[in-house]
């Protein structure tokens, strides 16, 4: 016999207080499958586990610590389903929207490529990084009646680009 429960002790034990334990699940639990499946897993990871059973006497302690621990985990699973389907799910654009629109922005990718250097410098820092048009002109080191050249220059050479693709 190998130090531990042996299979048969812990089968006779399981057999004798199956209904106690399903009665201890059932405290913790609210329905009578998950009751059933706890303290049904709590047998086989006993099972697995007996060798750590070092006093038969103490197999009985094990499983219901075992099926306390594993209704707990349980109902944790449920708390964190129950999380999850409460938070409305976010607005999402559908599959022709998002296709539409990554051809739209390979459209104005392509466009922007054909501005002259300073144009593009100028609506990329004006329009995608945010900055007003003397941030603009301190980072490009150029007046500020440069960057609102370059931009509306920008622009009206887009506009007529796009235009002739749609």
């Amino acid at each position: 016999m190998a130090a531990g429960t042996t299979v048969d002790h812990l089968t006779e034990t399981y057999r004798a207080h199956y209904r106690s334990l399903l009665g201890l699940a059932a405290l913790l639990l609210d329905d009578t499958a998950s009751c059933e499946d706890v303290v049904q897993e709590a047998f086989i990871r006993v099972h697995s586990a007996r060798s750590r059973v070092r006093e038969p006497e103490k197999t009985l302690a094990y499983l219901r610590q075992t099926v306390v621990n594993l209704s707990r985990s349980a109902l944790r699973r449920r708390i964190l389903g129950l999380k999850l389907l409460s938070k409305p799910m976010p607005d999402m654009a559908s599959a022709e929207e998002g296709a539409y629109d990554q051809l739209e922005r390979d459209a104005l990718i392509k466009a922007m490529r054909g501005l002259q250097r300073r144009q593009r410098e100028v609506l990329v820092l004006r329009y995608f990084a945010d900055m007003t048009e003397a941030q603009v002109a301190t980072t490009l080191g150029i007046s500020l009646g440069s960057v609102k050249a370059y931009g509306s220059r920008g622009i009206a050479a887009l506009r007529v680009v796009m235009e002739a693709q749609a």
